[in-house]
């Protein structure tokens, strides 16, 4: 079963009322700064769109190392808000653990990198409705004769690695029973132990599942027969600008609608954890 026949068994309401409550853990809102209070109008004066991302993540805000240009979902859908905007893009690489600092000082209108919808987020931005909605996935090596199917996971001397801080942790934690888990600092470090053979397998999400089976020749993607922690990716804002928030939910309700989301989704190998709805 995949991520995409998932979403249409939730249906529209029922993933509307997850992120509803994903967001209500945001009680204690702190004061909102002048510069966020109508920041539709300082993008249509400035006529520049300044959009936070990460460029090591493939397929959603990946700068391609060969080239140096950026391509993703998210490259693609922030040029056609500017373009609906009749404005320029500037894109501001962030990362996940600069987001809330990028929300809060100014450093950018919009953050679209597929942004996971979580409470402790919700304190510090808002979210527009979920464009995207992404699993637990595993990535094992083509060689390993014990791991080759997701059942294989979980038995005792399997060694399975997380990055320390991501949602991954907490989940696979509960999860394992009898496979010892192993945190490491960085994402590039999940792979670097299960190339050395000191992890048999580390956890990831969709999308960085697929660069590795583009990008390395070894991997094997391990995918779990029923969702395991699905969580909505959105765009953020900063908080305070109901009125900039509805313009960006605006226009990912029209990429919905018009098929822009999923040609891009298509172009990026998406389709299947892509919300169209």
């Amino acid at each position: 079963m995949d991520i995409l026949s998932v979403v249409k068994g939730f249906g529209v309401a029922t993933l509307q009322r997850t992120v509803a409550l994903l967001l209500a853990g945001a009680i204690m809102l702190p004061a909102v700064p002048a510069w966020a209070q109508d920041r539709l109008e300082t993008v249509m004066s400035s006529k520049t769109l300044r959009v936070c991302i990460w460029p090591d993540y493939f397929a959603i805000t990946y700068r391609n190392p060969r080239s140096g240009a950026l391509e993703g979902i998210d490259i693609e859908m922030a040029n056609a808000f500017a373009e609906d905007l009749g404005v320029q893009v500037q894109f501001v690489d962030s990362s996940f653990a600069d987001l809330i600092k990028n929300m809060t000082n100014d450093a950018c209108d919009v953050a679209m990198h597929g942004v996971g919808v979580r409470p402790d987020r919700a304190e510090h931005m808002a979210f527009t409705e979920p464009h995207l909605l992404s699993g637990i996935y595993g990535i094992s090596q083509k060689g390993n004769s014990e791991i080759q199917k997701w059942d294989d996971i979980d038995r005792a001397g399997h060694v399975v690695v997380v990055q320390k801080g991501t949602y991954m942790e907490p989940v696979m934690r509960d999860v394992l029973k009898n496979a010892q888990l192993s945190v490491v600092d960085s994402f590039k470090g999940r792979e670097q132990e299960v190339e050395a053979g000191r992890a048999d397998v580390f956890m990831t999400d969709y999308p960085y599942g697929r660069r590795m089976l583009s990008l390395t020749p070894w991997a094997l993607l391990l995918e779990p027969p029923a969702p395991l922690a699905p969580t909505p990716y959105a765009y953020a804002v900063p908080l305070g600008d109901d009125k900039w928030l509805a313009r960006v939910n605006e226009f990912v309700a029209a990429a919905k609608k018009d098929g822009r989301l999923r040609t891009f989704a298509e172009h990026n190998g998406l389709l299947p954890i892509v919300v169209l709805e």
